[in-house]
Formats: C-alpha cells, structure tokens, sequence
C-alpha cells in the first residue's frame, strides 16, 4: 500500500477520533442534572443510578458540585438573613444574573478550545457605550434596533482581530486579551469622557432601558414557562429518539419522564415566586433565548462538534481537516458577540455608562461563572448551560453578601475562594478520569 494510502486511512482515523471524542464529551456534559446515561440501552432506573455512581466514584461528577454547592449557598445566606429568599430578592437575583450569564455563554465557547479571552470586561463596555452615544447622536438619534447592532457588530470586529492575531501569530491567548483589556478600557474611557466631561452618560431611550427593567406580566410569565418546556421537552426527545436510531445507549423511559419533571417542577415554582413580585424579567428571556440558540448550536452542529474537537486534541483536529484556525477566530467573535450583549443588558440595568462600565470584578465573575458551571480549563469538556448554573452561584454570593452588607475586600475573598474550590475540583476530577482510563 502507498505512502498516500497510508496517510489517507491515518488521517480518516484521527477525523474519526476527533468527532467521536466530541460527541462523547457532548453526551456526557449536555445532562444538567448530573445523570448518566446508562451504557446499555435496557436498563433499569436502578442500573442508570448504579452506573451514576460509579462515574462518581471515578472522578466523573457531571453536576453534582454545582448541585451541592448551591445548597449549601442557599442553607447559609438563608441562614444568615431570611431576606435571602424573600420573593423580591429572588427577582432581583435573576436580574443580577442576567448580564454575567450572557457573557458567560461567550466565556464557555473560549474555555471549550482551551483558550481564554480577559478583554470581555471591557468589550461589553464597548458595545454598551457605543449604543448609548449612538442612541445620544447631535441631531435625531438613531433608532435603537441599528444602535445596538452596530455596537454588536463592532465587538464581533474586535474579536475578530483578537483571534487573528492570535491565530496568525501564533501568541498566546492570554497575552493577546490581555492587551486588548488595556485597548479597550482606554477607548471606553476616551469615548465617555470626550462626550460627557463629568464621564457619566445617560440612556434615554425607553426601550433599551426596559431589556433590564420591564417585568413580564404573570400570565405571559407562565407562558415563557410553557414555551421553555416545550422546547425542552422536544430536545430531550429528540435526542432520545436520535440514539434509539443509532443503536446507543438511551436509558430507561422513566429516567427521561423524571427529567422532564424535574424541569418544569424547577421552572415552574421559579415563574410562581416571581410572581409574587413584579413578575419574571424581560431581560429573562433574552437570557434563555441564547442559552436555548447556543446549545443547539454546541450540541446539534457540525460547528460545535469541531469545537469540542479543537479543544480535545487540536492537532488531531487539524490532521483530520478541520480548519483549527477558523473555528477559533469564530469563537472569539462569538465571545465578544456575547460580551457586547452583556453589556448591554449591564447598562440597560444601571441606565447608564460611565468611565468604569466593564471594569471591577466583572470579567472574573463571567469567567468564574463558567469554570464553577463545569467547564474545563483545560478545553473540549463543558456545555453551554454551565453559563446559567455558574452565573447563578456567582449571583446568589453576591447577592448574600450584598445582604449581609459585608464589604468589599470579603466579597473579594469570598469570590476567589468559590473559583479555587471549582478548578480544585475540576483538576482533581480530571485527575481522577485519567487514572480510570475515561479521558
């Protein structure tokens, strides 16, 4: 057989090796709950918890950190100040969490190829402040639709150039971002003091300051509801029927029932407690819009695939014919995509840009909001709803300590202290797989 010959059935192979490692990391991670499927396709319930367990046992924890530490955030905040789980914190929680989880979405597609990106802070600054002046014009401003796109648009250029730079000089992510940081925050600053001396700029357009501050009247509250769990109940069973198809593992019927349950038990006593406030936020379902969007897009593409493909094993991916460097320019432009729609829903909340808009801890909190929702550091394991599990532990720590009035260097520990136990704990999982022969 020829030199080619060779070459060609080495390279199948690897591209063979590449796709299967991606959909199995994706049907691994893609359970929010923590729960395995089982590895044959009759199981019990019983069999599908004793092969849970076993997973567990060998570093394989899906969820469960998440699970248990929002218990144990909720038990001491509670605790502490009842207040924490009044109906009125709960919605101000959800709005707190609105904009780090949206940056969050893009922080996710980043971590899966094994890079990182520290300029979203001040990207989302870009875009929030490049709205507002837009929405501010000398003369009639424009209408708020072409506003927000063209701030859109120019953080999608911004990660563009990010990513070819990246890609075209080979430099590490870190310290590509980690310039950008520096650009961006001086633009910004240059941007709102040039206009406003006193560095403070107004929104004054009604319906962007609405993405963050209009609440949804309870009877469209209950049908955002319905429409979420349709949605979800369509995936869960199109998945289902997708693996009965190729003869994989699927899991008994029940363990998908309970699923399903379990979701709207969830979503449901969400939407009735926000109710009992002014109502779920708007902001909310532009949330769960791009939570839905990217993980189809993550899960359901052949542009996911090669991304958790990329950040499996990049030079295997790039052996088996996949452009590595074009999915990774595209990643980067889809996280400034998302970090400019995060701030833009920041600013909406506030009404308003000012010289610090995208600074503080606001990088950190979107990136720790999707290590501590289970993505990897190390690339190609994670899944797009780690963004709103992670924005929510983020969220409810401040939101507690906001509570409790504690001051700003306690928070500041605090924060770093739930990082550091969420990449312990994702090293030491890693660890654990390998040992076992799972990664």
């Amino acid at each position: 057989m020829s030199d080619e010959t060779n070459e060609e059935i080495t390279t199948k192979e690897e591209f063979q090796e590449a796709l299967a490692y991606a959909a199995t990391v994706q049907q691994e991670t893609a359970d929010v709950a923590g729960v395995q499927i089982a590895e044959t396709p009759n199981d019990t319930f019983g069999d599908v918890l004793a092969d849970w367990w076993r997973r567990i046992k060998v570093g394989d924890l899906g969820s469960l950190p998440i699970i248990v530490g929002l218990l144990i955030i909720f038990v001491i905040f509670y605790t502490l100040q009842p207040l924490f789980f009044s109906p009125r914190n709960f919605v101000n929680l959800l709005l707190q969490m609105a904009g780090i989880t949206t940056i969050a979405i893009g922080v996710v597609f980043v971590l899966l190829i094994g890079e990182i990106d520290l300029s979203i802070g001040y990207v989302s600054a870009v875009a929030a402040v490049t709205s507002v002046l837009l929405l501010r014009l000398d003369g009639p401003a424009l209408p708020w639709p072409a506003a927000i796109g063209i701030a859109l648009l120019a953080v999608i250029l911004i990660g563009f150039l990010q990513g070819w730079i990246i890609t075209r000089t080979g430099a590490h992510s870190f310290v590509v971002t980690l310039a950008g940081l520096l650009v961006w925050s001086g633009v910004v600053l240059i941007m709102t003091t040039v206009y406003s001396t006193a560095g403070t700029i107004v929104i004054q357009d009604e319906t962007v300051i609405g993405i963050a501050n209009d609440y949804l009247p309870a009877m469209w509250g209950w049908a955002l509801w319905a429409v979420t769990n349709v949605v979800f109940i369509y995936s869960r069973i199109a998945r289902y029927r997708a693996l009965q198809r190729q003869n994989l593992a699927t899991g008994p019927v029940s363990l998908l029932i309970l699923q399903i349950l379990f979701v709207a038990a969830i979503t449901g006593g969400a939407v009735w407690y926000a109710n009992q406030d002014r109502g779920v936020p708007v902001v909310f379902i532009i949330v769960l819009f791009f939570l839905l969007f990217w993980t189809l897009i993550a899960d359901r593409t052949r542009f996911g695939r090669y991304v958790y493909a990329v950040g499996g094993n990049q030079e295997a991916a790039r052996r088996a014919g996949i452009d590595v460097n074009r999915i990774r320019v595209s990643v980067f432009m889809i996280t400034s995509f998302m970090a400019g729609v995060g701030g833009i829903i920041l600013a909406s909340r506030l009404r308003s840009v000012d010289t610090a808009t995208g600074g503080g801890n606001l990088m950190l909190n979107a990136i720790a909001a999707a290590v501590i929702g289970g993505t990897s550091l190390f690339g190609g394991v994670g899944f797009v709803m780690s963004a709103l599990l992670g924005g929510l532990i983020i969220a409810s720590v401040e939101n507690g300590m906001g509570l409790l009035g504690l001051p700003s260097g306690v928070k500041f520990v605090v924060n770093g202290l739930v990082l550091l136990a969420a990449v312990l704990i994702d090293a030491l999982s890693r660890r654990r797989r390998e040992s076992s022969g799972i990664v």
